[in-house]
């Protein structure tokens, strides 16, 4: 069985920890992560710097040029997971869009994915038309794509991307970037809940969690809460004393 299935057939919340690749320093990565782990992260996110990030808000948007800016780069990324998979077997997933992919090469990407002991990809651009392609390529490799699904997704297409996605969707809570303010509760309940009504596998949700009160808030409707521009805003505002793990240790507390 999968780590992401071992993950998700466990009876509690999770939370799910995404970190920019290479940002504050080109180095960063691997300790950021670990200190995610160490705080509680159940799953780790591992942002992909890309130059035309469309869904990220300006957290994100300002660690990926500086990730760019420190020469990060996908065989880098790659090698850097190599490396904390040493450490762990916590699930980790790359975050992405699909260009940097398509110009790297589809193949070769998948075979260091494999290789690096990656566990699920989300690009956030990925057109459905090619995503059944590309979903099965990545599948005949044992890596879960993780589709998204919006508040104007309908019925139907919940279904079809559950289907595609087979272990994890993701649920985008807002219309817009990351890291934006989340609309009125009582609609975003009743979507998580045609979500969890429409699809065949577990689902995480993001973009706009950024408190405690959000992750304990939408463990309640999800299979798990995704924290990033937070997490990444505490590092711009403090690289030293281990922002990320003090972070999480507090979002932690509220998924247990």
């Amino acid at each position: 069985m999968s780590r992401l299935k071992k993950l998700f057939k466990k009876d509690r919340n999770k939370l799910v920890v995404f970190i920019t690749a290479g940002f504050p320093k080109k180095e960063s990565t691997e300790d950021l992560v670990l200190q995610a782990i160490e705080g509680g992260a159940d799953m780790i996110e591992i942002g992909i710097p890309f130059s035309d990030p469309q869904a990220d808000g300006p957290i994100i948007q300002k660690a990926s040029e500086i990730a760019l800016s420190n020469g990060i780069s996908l065989s880098v990324i790659f090698d850097q997971v190599r490396s904390i998979r040493k450490k762990t077997d916590i699930p980790i997933a790359l975050m992405g869009y699909y260009n940097p992919i398509l110009a790297y090469g589809i193949d070769n990407f998948l075979n260091d994915c494999k290789t690096s002991q990656i566990d699920g990809i989300i690009l956030p651009d990925l057109p459905l038309d090619e995503g059944t392609f590309f979903c099965e390529k990545a599948k005949s490799v044992n890596i879960s794509p993780i589709l998204l699904v919006a508040p104007n997704t309908s019925n139907e297409r919940i279904k079809l991307i559950s289907k595609l996605s087979q272990d994890l969707i993701y649920a985008v809570s807002i219309l817009g970037i990351t890291g934006g303010d989340m609309s009125s509760k009582e609609n975003l309940k009743k979507y998580l809940l045609r979500v969890k009504d429409n699809s065949e596998c577990p689902f995480i949700v993001g973009f706009g969690i950024n408190s405690s009160d959000d992750v304990e808030w939408f463990n309640n409707y999800s299979d798990g809460a995704v924290v990033g521009s937070a997490i990444l805003k505490k590092v711009l505002n403090d690289p030293t004393n281990k922002p990320v793990y003090n972070f999480v240790k507090n979002l932690k507390g509220r998924t247990k």
